[in-house]
């Protein structure tokens, strides 16, 4: 019987979804996937040389990272055996000395592994070397290294590296390089039957090469222009199969149904507007429009509203909520801590006045009422704001993730809010979505600027609006580097600084990476912070929390930084604490002056109380946690000094540092660190004091970290599936991509005329990554 159309296709789909341990035997599978994550022959052929080594290129031997795992092609030089004396006898060992022009390594080889390199690895050998770059006598060297000899063109037993290019491949100790090129070159036969994901008329218009041509340049190249061809193809692949996925959801979002919210003349937002002390910047305008044409229409509205820290987010998403009340509806925002719920709701209150206290003695005509809801709150308090809730008495609500638990009830939920995306999971996002009767209309803020190829690929499924423009009467902020360890007068300054800006009127934070007050830190830490800041680095810990990632929700999840650099650890001493740095500058270089602390372990009424205080200027001086990061509004602050400053992200330090100059006063940030002047870490402080432009910054940030940091297990839980794709250098591809799958998708939503790009799509899109993607 003849196979159908759709058997072959079958078929040959199954050939990169095919089990390695098939195709290379048990053993070898069981190492490649415990090793380097690898399960199919796609996974095998997607794993792609790191770099290329040519025939007669010599790689630089000068430039070997200590405790590296390494590979080399290079020369051996001398080879000489020696014999010692050791605690169990005579023994033996041999030292092989490589070079490449550039340098010499040592390698070494002891006992019984001596005899079959004495024989293979003789003066004039070449070979590649794989091994972990140690240190001994002061000299880098490689003991006991796995290698292979690159014979000449000619012999048979090489022909792996028969081209002029030897592909060097990601390897670990358990797998090298020429051994994951050995299985490679055991199933790239197979894939001149797989599937090509790209349309044929894509490939055609923009010359790329076919898949199978695509995966045989990567793995074995015969000219640099292979590898080239082959990039292009392959970054294509990653790009539009990504596309296509969010414009799909783009597509399904935008058949759904949604009550069209209106302004009504004359309402609310009028009566607020009439009020503003202020006029609206064109950005803010603009941005407004954007998002009022969005809620007027009958499907969802999925946005995303990035701007500079300090650009009046909230406003803009303030007047979207009240013009949402106006045309009957609730409005919810939702805040990624306590601190913070509680802050905007003073500060929504407060910009409403009477507008916020409907149904109250002395409220506007025009008035709702505005409620908080957090995990915190007392019973009584919180059995009314939900009564309000499910009664429609609130047209507002502003809460924690306490808004998503099952027995909050809205009467008639239109907008959500979530403001600081980052901190949220997707889950609670979607939990609050479907608290709606029809999906509500969805607004989700971020003060973390995120370059336009970042969010086309990480939110590609939500519109996006940028803030870039600061409200008139914005002071600039100066930003400096105090290194406190070279020179200590600096710090001393510093606090003279503070001092000054007390005496002047106005108010300080002070900013500690760690709270101070854990049990198993008893006695340690932060010594000297008030004077000369002593120690070194302690390591920090994994990915940037003001990056693009995550999932905290939690009461004080901005509570300790972010992870990253800690160069040159030493761990001489623990990240300096609030508690211990309060209490040294209240007897030391701040005595005298209100000192106070806020951190994310004080019960939530005592934060409140602290922050109010500080508000009213009741504190001079308000050393915290990053629970200050995001959203705290205090115009009479006008310096931050941020202890070791090294130990935040350069998306933390800017959103940290746009809590000051806030109001007519110019701000002051000054950055205390310990770090060497050559480190990377002085490199990224230095960026963040060279601009206040958070769009730059968050370039420099992306290029600092790696790409899976973004688009990896951080968004959706599974590995990335970028290997060949840089958001920010790829921008092109990027935009390119997007476009060629809006059409393809308009087009034919179903892709019933590109099964291939189907099958494509149904192998990125594992069940996790697509309910990732379905609760956008």
């Amino acid at each position: 019987m003849e196979a159908g159309p759709g058997r072959v296709r079958k078929e040959e789909a199954a050939v990169l979804s095919e089990p390695l341990r098939k195709v290379l035997g048990p053993a070898t599978a069981k190492v490649m996937a415990e090793a380097l994550d690898l399960h199919t022959v796609g996974d095998l052929l997607h794993h792609y040389p790191r770099r290329y080594a040519e025939r007669g290129e010599l790689t630089t031997l000068a430039d070997l990272p200590l405790d590296e795992h390494v590979t080399v092609v290079a020369q051996v030089a001398d080879a000489r055996l020696h014999t010692y004396n050791g605690p169990r006898g005579r023994g033996q060992r041999l030292e092989v000395t490589i070079t490449d022009g550039s340098g010499r390594l040592r390698l070494v080889f002891f006992g019984k592994g001596v005899h079959k390199p004495h024989k293979e690895l003789l003066p004039g050998t070449r070979a590649m070397f794989a091994g972990k770059v140690s240190l001994f006598n002061r000299r880098l060297q490689l003991a006991h290294p796995a290698y292979e000899p690159l014979r000449g063109d000619g012999d048979p037993a090489v022909d792996a590296w028969a081209g002029a290019l030897i592909p060097l491949y990601p390897a670990t100790t358990k797998l090298e390089s020429w051994k994951i090129a050995k299985a490679v070159d055991a199933v790239l036969p197979r894939v001149h039957d797989a599937v090509d994901p790209l349309p044929a008329a894509l490939r055609e218009g923009r010359g790329l090469a076919d898949l199978p041509d695509a995966l045989h340049r990567i793995h074995r190249p015969r000219t640099k222009a292979d590898i080239a061809a082959a990039r292009e193809r392959l970054k294509w692949d990653e790009a539009f199969v990504l596309q296509v996925a969010l414009a799909r959801r783009r597509y399904a979002d935008a058949q759904l149904p949604a009550v069209p919210r209106r302004p009504v003349p004359g309402g609310l937002l009028d009566a607020f507007d009439a009020r503003l002390p202020f006029t609206l910047t064109d950005g803010q305008r603009t941005v407004s429009k954007e998002i009022f044409d969005d809620l007027a229409t009958d499907h969802p509205m999925h946005r995303l509203l990035q701007g500079e820290v300090g650009s009046g987010k909230t406003m803009v998403a303030l007047r979207a909520m009240l013009a949402v009340v106006d045309a009957g509806g609730q409005a919810a925002m939702l805040a990624p801590t306590e601190v913070l719920a509680q802050q905007h709701h003073r500060s929504i209150t407060e910009m409403m006045g009477d507008l916020a206290q409907g149904g109250m003695l002395g409220g506007a005509e025009h008035a709702t009422k505005v409620v908080l809801l957090t995990g915190s709150m007392g019973a009584a308090a919180r059995r009314q704001a939900l009564l309000d809730l499910a009664t429609g008495e609130a047209g507002v609500v502003v809460g924690t993730h306490a808004l998503i638990e099952d027995k909050v009830r809205f009467h008639d939920l239109g907008l959500v809010v979530v403001d600081e995306q980052h901190r949220f999971g997707v889950e609670q996002r979607d939990a609050l979505r479907g608290k709606g009767k029809q999906p509500p209309h969805l607004l989700v803020m971020t003060a973390t600027p995120i370059p336009r190829t970042v969010a086309m690929t990480v939110f590609g499924d939500l519109e996006t609006s940028v803030l870039d423009q600061l409200p008139a009467g914005r002071s600039p902020i100066a930003t400096h580097v105090v290194p406190a360890r070279d020179k200590p007068h600096f710090l001393s300054r510093a606090w003279e600084r503070v001092r000054e800006e007390v005496e002047g009127g106005h108010q300080a934070y002070v900013v500690c990476p760690r709270i101070g007050d854990e049990e198993d830190e008893q006695g340690a830490g932060g010594k000297g912070a008030a004077g000369k800041s002593r120690g070194g680095r302690g390591a920090r810990a994994g990915a940037d929390t003001a990056g693009y990632g995550g999932g905290h929700d939690a009461e004080g999840a901005g509570d300790g930084p972010d992870e990253g650099a800690g160069e040159g650890a030493d761990e001489k001493r623990p990240p300096l604490a609030v508690t211990e740095v309060a209490e040294q500058l209240a007897r030391g270089p701040l005595a005298g002056l209100r000192v106070e602390v806020l951190h994310g372990r004080m019960h939530p009424d005592d934060k409140d109380a602290v922050m109010r205080r500080f508000a009213r200027g009741e504190a001079d001086v308000l050393v915290a946690t990053t629970v200050i990061e995001v959203g705290v509004n205090v115009p009479n602050a006008t310096a931050m000094v941020i202890m070791d400053a090294d130990r935040f992200g350069v998306s933390q330090l800017h959103q940290l540092r746009g809590r000051v100059g806030r109001g007519s006063a110019p701000g002051l940030c000054l950055l205390v660190t310990d770090m060497p002047e050559a480190t990377p870490a002085r490199q990224r402080l230095a960026a963040v004091a060279a601009t206040l432009d958070g769009f730059e910054l968050s370039r420099i940030d992306l290029e600092q970290r790696r790409e899976g940091d973004v688009l990896g297990q951080a968004q959706s839980g599974v590995r990335s599936s970028l290997r060949m794709l840089t958001v920010i250098e790829d921008e092109e591809v990027i935009a390119a991509a997007r476009a060629e799958a809006t059409a393809v998708v308009a087009a034919d939503p179903e892709l019933e005329r590109h099964p291939d790009l189907r099958t494509a799509l149904d192998a990125l899109l594992d069940a996790e990554r697509e309910r990732y993607l379905e609760k956008g």
